[in-house]
């Protein structure tokens, strides 16, 4: 009879693995789409690496081998190479804590941030022109709406499809992001440009509080491709050939930014989980926040004056 032993976690393949990383981020209860973007870019990993190898001989070595392959093998730049180390990352790091994998350090490649996309104020008049109400339709005066509220709020297109009528509160001012990427309830101001906005709105649309804000032509809960494609139409019949949801929230911080705004009250209403992540806004708008420098800097509005000092 053949004595039972306890199985070693070495001969664990990256499949096996990974099943198990998976699992875990389900007992965390991270949102499908977490899931769902770990399970697309590990798949890289299995391509280069092979899901039935040994996870226990992954390195660092194997890692920078991976960094070469993608490079070599595929159309990826430095950004998306970073996304699939994050990836890659997360699970491995599981693995060293739960003894799979000995431990080591996984760094990001050195990659340029590219500016990201934003809509120029003459894009934005366009865009929040009212339609005539006499002649649109409803589906064009809902998109109008739609990137109003994308506009005043930042909101990530997923959140703002998340949103009830019930959620809008318009006697204290405040919108409550009940479902959100980090699952953390939010809180942000509703402005008042917003508020008019939305309480007509609501007068033509009808609906009960628990009814989504904005819904697809059947009152349910709509997913974000409906909105980008009404998006995409609308902007393309304004003259605007940015069709992106997304570029909205980076106006929003652009446009925060510009104004001198306080980084952390942005960070609040973006909803990110470390200042970092806004503070890469800050960084990537410095060249235009030296714009008119010298008119406003108080240095040089001195040496202008006919007061100068001299030696």
């Amino acid at each position: 009879m053949q004595k039972i032993t306890m199985s070693k976690k070495t001969n664990l393949t990256v499949d096996d693995a990974f099943e198990l990383f998976i699992r875990k981020c389900k007992i965390k209860n991270l949102t499908d789409l977490s899931v769902e973007s770990y399970e697309s870019k590990i798949k890289r990993l299995y391509e280069f690496y092979g899901k039935d190898s040994l996870v226990s001989e992954i390195d660092f070595e194997t890692i920078d081998k991976f960094v070469l392959w993608l490079r070599e093998n595929t159309e990826a730049n430095d950004v998306t190479i970073n996304g699939y180390l994050r990836a890659a990352r997360a699970f491995l790091y599981f693995c060293m804590d739960n003894g799979y994998v000995a431990r080591f350090d996984i760094k990001l490649i050195k990659a340029e941030t590219k500016l990201k996309e934003t809509y120029t104020n003459d894009e934005l008049m366009s865009l929040l022109k009212r339609p005539d109400m006499n002649t649109c339709s409803f589906s064009t005066y809902k998109t109008w709406v739609f990137i109003n509220f994308l506009v005043g709020t930042g909101a990530r297109i997923s959140t703002a499809l998340d949103v009830c009528i019930e959620d809008i509160n318009f006697e204290s001012g405040v919108i409550v992001y009940k479902k959100n990427k980090n699952r953390k309830q939010q809180i942000i101001p509703l402005s008042a440009t917003l508020s008019d906005i939305l309480g007509e709105y609501l007068q033509i649309r009808g609906g009960e509080p628990k009814d989504y804000l904005f819904c697809n032509e059947y009152g349910e809960h709509a997913i974000p491709r409906t909105y980008q494609q009404l998006v995409r139409r609308y902007n393309r019949k304004r003259g605007v050939y940015k069709t992106s949801c997304h570029a909205f929230r980076h106006t929003f911080a652009k446009n925060w930014v510009m104004a001198g705004g306080d980084p952390f009250r942005l960070q609040k209403i973006l909803g990110h989980s470390t200042l970092s992540m806004t503070m890469q806004y800050v960084n990537m708008f410095l060249q235009d926040l030296q714009m008119d420098f010298e008119k406003f800097n108080v240095l040089d509005n001195l040496k202008t004056r006919k007061n100068v000092i001299h030696m």
